[in-house]
């Protein structure tokens, strides 16, 4: 009996290991070849942190976090390699890394912890066919809109109390201007990295907890 219980924990660790293996190669993939990134009309949105978020809510904080580790070692790594304009700050573990561990955090417990409004779900009854999955995709819509938030803010949080100084003569703007910068920067990138993030996170989640179920 002792033996099968360590036999399943063996197992599920193993599984857990995979998948943190597999969405990080996804996420690193994405970086190397560029198609982490979304070009749209003024910026340019990333997609990498997705499988941080796809980690987290379906396996669980831990999950999400190691991919976010190796996601944000990546950056630093490729920030070393081929250096842009921030990579002075983005070399710096406290910005690339720290923020993208927190993803998983933030996405799973939102995703987890969030709870509906009674008169939000009453209008569900009304207007949605299937009440069950529509309030898990709605759930897992939030997690990944507050797991993308959290890697726009996190990063570019910490780049402002980091390297304000530094971060203003690297984009030739005053020390006073650095902050509306950011928050420039924050709003420009992060509302459409959320919105994608929740377009392909829902979708892929959902197929996920399907295929499970069979």
């Amino acid at each position: 009996m002792l033996n099968e219980k360590i036999l399943e924990k063996r197992k599920f660790g193993t599984r857990e290991m995979t998948i943190v293996g597999m969405l990080s190669g996804i996420s690193i993939m994405l970086g190397i070849t560029g198609w982490g990134f979304i070009k749209l009309p003024l910026i340019q949105a990333t997609i990498m942190h997705v499988p941080v978020i796809i980690g987290a809510i379906m396996e669980g904080p831990i999950v999400g976090m190691l991919v976010g580790l190796i996601f944000g070692i990546f950056s630093v790594i490729q920030n070393l390699s081929a250096p842009s304009v921030l990579s002075f700050a983005l070399i710096n573990p406290l910005v690339s890394v720290l923020p993208r561990i927190l993803i998983g955090i933030t996405a799973y417990y939102s995703y987890k912890y969030l709870k509906l409004d009674s008169l939000i779900i009453r209008l569900m009854n009304i207007f949605l066919k299937n009440k069950k999955q529509d309030i898990k995709a709605i759930k897992i819509g939030v997690g990944a809109a507050i797991g993308s938030i959290t890697n726009t803010v996190g990063v570019l949080g910490m780049i402002y109390i980091i390297y304000a100084a530094k971060f203003a003569r690297a984009m030739k703007v005053s020390e006073a201007a650095a902050a509306k910068t950011i928050i420039g920067i924050a709003l420009g990138n992060g509302v459409p990295e959320a919105i994608v993030a929740v377009i392909i996170t829902v979708p892929i989640i959902i197929a996920v907890s399907k295929f499970r179920r069979r």
